[in-house]
């Protein structure tokens, strides 16, 4: 998940990407969303590891499963498809085993009473470098948020603007309590120099804890704490900013050089448009993979065992592109050293209510921050006002999130929570009116990214095997993209390389 904004932005020297920025109703223009994703029930919380999240599957299944392939990916999330989409460029034979009934892994969408539900709140950024090579936008119809941001603190809003697009908005936010004018030029003076830093540097440079690097540079405590934490704590679902500084300063950098925006029909457009350009038959839903083996002693063969017990032979090599604790178990004998997994993972709940258009307090596609420091809420937004096709006609979808996983707080109690907070935001009147739709509880929404960090892995676990997912580079929708293609490219050389 990334979210908006281009904060104080200057003028870049580099140009963005075209996208689309109309804002008219596009119900008709999803349809193909309504076929792909069938309603589930409303008003019940969802789990993502929760038998509840499974649907029909769309296309194939692991009962017409080959019994051999060229090379098997393990994972249809981003990093899964990037890599198929990787070997189908040089034709390599492939199957691409997943275990739910659809692509997108965590980059999934729902049909609820008409609203688009995306699953967790995720935000689309056009700078990302990967995407704008491996994606085409156009299709996408992306949708535009307001480049800036309203900050809730002391009982008002305050509004963050891009001087660039908002000049008026942000010469008028100068004063406000959400930092000083020198914090809004250290903004200015970080944009420039992560501009000037090459990806590859920037996510390799020395790092410390997000938070101490702010520090260092010289902010306040008030931007900090009411900007910083709310904003990139969403960012990274770590409101202490422990992240590692290589992170910030990647997504900085994109916040810098794009637009922040979601996809008209569903974030889930982002992974079946990659789906879309693989051969049909080659992706199996409803597989889910439990171990890999060896065939025999001194090969590079390997027989993946679903847990059905049906078994898959690769010739080439199989490359697992599930999340970092799922790798894990499947790749149990595979492993030279013991793997821990980086704790605490990052957690998110997202709330969503449906609303009558009189009873949307503003018209704006923008995103509203916590900068309060209390209540439960971290940030909210009114996903029609960005993206009209993400409701029907007359009605808005008000999309809430919260840091943590909240196991403790059952949703009722959640649910009442985020009302009453959110009533002394907006007014009780209006948002007393708001129906609940549903909860999405991420248990697993990032890794934990915290220094020390490689966001350069090595794909490579041994001859044949290879490892891709956020975890493996950067916690974005871009390292997804980019863990998938060097895994695929790393078994390329390889294969390569031993006919040589």
């Amino acid at each position: 998940m990334t979210l908006p904004l281009s904060p104080f932005a200057i003028i870049s020297p580099f140009p963005a990407p075209a996208f689309t920025t109309s804002n008219t109703n596009l119900s008709h223009s999803c349809h193909p969303f309504y076929h792909r994703f069938k309603p589930i029930n409303a008003s019940s919380q969802i789990s993502l590891h929760s038998p509840l999240c499974s649907q029909s599957p769309s296309t194939s299944s692991s009962s017409s499963l080959p019994t051999k392939t060229g090379v098997i990916v393990i994972g249809a999330g981003l990093a899964g498809l990037a890599a198929a989409t990787r070997l189908q460029a040089d034709n390599i034979p492939f199957l691409l085993l997943e275990a739910s009934d659809a692509v997108g892994g965590r980059v999934r969408s729902d049909l609820v009473d008409g609203f688009i539900l995306d699953r967790g709140f995720q935000i689309f950024i056009t700078a990302y470098p990967e995407a704008q090579k491996l994606l085409d936008y156009s299709p996408l119809n992306l949708q535009k948020f307001y480049a800036g941001a309203q900050v809730y603190y002391d009982g008002r809003f305050h509004i963050v603007a891009d001087p660039i697009r908002h000049f008026s908005d942000a010469l008028s936010s100068l004063a406000n309590p959400i930092g000083t004018i020198a914090d809004k030029l250290l903004i200015a003076l970080t944009r420039i120099r992560v501009l000037t830093q090459p990806d590859d540097e920037i996510l390799s440079a020395p790092e410390v804890s997000t938070i101490d690097f702010l520090r260092k540079i010289g902010f306040s405590d008030s931007i900090l704490d009411r900007f910083f934490r709310p904003f990139f704590g969403g960012i990274f679902f770590d409101t202490e900013l422990k992240t590692t500084s290589r992170l910030f300063d990647f997504i900085f950098k994109c916040l810098a050089l794009g637009e922040n925006t979601i996809p008209a029909c569903g974030i889930s457009a982002i992974p079946d448009q990659l789906a879309a350009k693989l051969p049909s038959n080659s992706v199996f839903f409803n597989s889910r993979a439990s171990s890999i083996s060896v065939i025999q002693a001194d090969s590079d063969d390997f027989t993946v065992r679903l847990e059905n017990g049906e078994e898959v032979k690769s010739e080439l090599g199989v490359i697992v592109a599930v999340e970092e604790f799922e790798a894990v178990k499947i790749l149990a004998g595979n492993l030279d050293t013991p793997v821990q997994v980086k704790i605490p993972i990052r957690s998110t709940v997202c709330l969503y209510f449906s609303a009558d258009q009189d009873k949307v307090p503003v018209k704006d596609p923008v995103l509203f921050l916590n900068g309060s420091g209390k209540g439960v809420v971290n940030n909210m937004f009114f996903a029609t006002n960005v993206a009209p096709s993400y409701g029907p006609p007359g009605k808005g979808l008000v999309s809430v999130s919260l840091i943590g996983s909240f196991d403790n707080v059952g949703e009722e109690e959640l649910v009442e929570g985020v009302v009453k907070e959110l009533s002394g935001w907006f007014g009780e009147g209006l948002v007393g009116s708001w129906k609940y739709l549903r909860m999405y509880r991420v248990g697993y929404a990032q890794p934990n990214q915290c220094p020390p960090t490689d966001l350069k892995k090595n794909p490579r676990v041994k001859s044949g095997l290879y490892i891709c997912g956020d975890y493996v580079t950067s916690a974005t929708f871009d390292g997804a993209l980019v863990s998938g293609r060097r895994a695929a490219e790393a078994l390329i050389r390889e294969r390569t390389l031993s006919k040589v």
